[in-house]
């Protein structure tokens, strides 16, 4: 086990090394590369800053209005029917949108059920199983400057939902009802 905790360790910086060796052997200028691509990286990141800010205040609006909590109360009827808890639907809804919200919204669940109980279980696999969607899509598609996004919101959303199901499917089989 030590073993494996000092590879972890070392493993980023060893990867840096190992970069700048490969470049040097191939007599890259491995600096000159490195401020061209950083250039690069942050003429891209003044492009995006606009939709992160309007993804930003659309989920402070969200859930300062407390338009989620009445989108959550209309769907716990469907939840309780599936055997879906109430408690994960605006987690499920804001992942969907911003993972730092929806990290917020996993910390107060596990402040009151825990992080080894059913919910906790089942949000943590949903985290795993599911994508911010708006957020990537909007973020991708504005740097590669694609209009039409033809079918990738609804097919993004769905495998989003099917992610959402697999984690309650997954909580359960695993770690009961």
């Amino acid at each position: 086990m030590k073993l494996v905790l000092m590879l972890s360790q070392f493993m980023i910086p060893l990867m840096f090394v190992l970069i700048i060796g490969y470049g040097l052997l191939k007599e890259i200028k491995v600096y000159d590369t490195f401020i061209i691509g950083a250039e690069e990286g942050f003429k891209i990141v003044l492009k995006i800053m606009p939709t992160l800010i309007g993804l930003m205040v659309a989920v402070g609006i969200l859930r300062a209005s407390g338009f989620l909590d009445v989108l959550s109360d209309a769907l716990t009827p469907l939840s309780k029917l599936v055997h879906f808890p109430s408690e994960l639907i605006p987690v499920a809804l804001m992942r969907t949108v911003s993972s730092s919200a929806s990290t917020g919204l996993i910390l107060d669940l596990f402040k009151t059920h825990g992080p080894d109980s059913l919910i906790g279980r089942m949000t943590s696999i949903m985290m795993g199983c599911t994508e911010t969607v708006f957020y990537t899509l909007s973020v991708y598609f504005m740097v590669v400057k694609i209009k039409n996004t033809r079918y990738a919101v609804t097919g993004a959303l769905l495998v989003s939902l099917a992610g959402i199901i697999a984690s309650a499917v997954i909580t359960y089989q695993f770690f009961g009802s």
